[in-house]
C-alpha cells in the first residue's frame, strides 16, 4: 500500500523528521516486504522477527501522530478516531509476538555443511 497510495502515509510521517516524507514512505514500504518475505523463510525467520519488532517500534511516532492527529480533527468520525487509538494500542502485542517468533525460531546453522569422509565414523 506505501507503493499505491503513499500519499495516505506521508500525511502520518511526524513533521520533526528531516527530509521529504515520501522518503519516509517508500522506505517504511521496502523494509516491510523485505521483512514480511523472510519471516515466510525458515531459514531467516530468527533475524527477520526481530527486525520485524524493530520496524513496529520505529513506526510508533507515525502510529502517535496518526491517534493525536485524528483525535484533534472535527471532520473525522469516531469510528475513524477510535481506529488510530486502536492503530497505536496495537503495535504493543505485534512488537511482543515478534518477539516471541524471534525466541522461537530455530538457530540458524551458519550455512555451512560438515564434510564427512567415506569411512570416517562420524555421520
Amino acid at each position: 500500500m506505501h507503493f499505491v497510495i503513499p500519499k495516505r502515509f506521508d500525511s502520518i510521517i511526524p513533521s520533526r523528521l528531516p527530509g521529504s516524507p515520501r522518503i519516509y514512505t517508500y522506505v517504511a514500504g521496502a523494509a516491510n516486504l523485505c521483512v514480511g518475505a523472510g519471516l515466510a523463510i525458515p531459514r531467516t525467520r530468527k533475524v527477520s522477527s526481530g527486525l520485524a519488532a524493530t520496524l513496529f517500534v520505529a513506526y510508533m511516532p507515525a502510529k502517535i501522530k496518526l491517534a493525536v492527529d485524528g483525535w484533534r480533527s472535527e471532520r473525522l468520525p469516531m469510528p475513524a478516531k477510535i481506529a488510530g487509538l486502536v492503530q497505536l494500542v496495537w503495535q504493543v502485542p505485534l512488537v511482543t509476538e515478534s518477539l516471541k517468533v524471534r525466541r522461537n525460531a530455530p538457530r540458524r546453522s551458519g550455512g555451512h555443511r560438515r564434510l564427512v569422509l567415506a569411512g570416517s565414523d562420524r555421520a
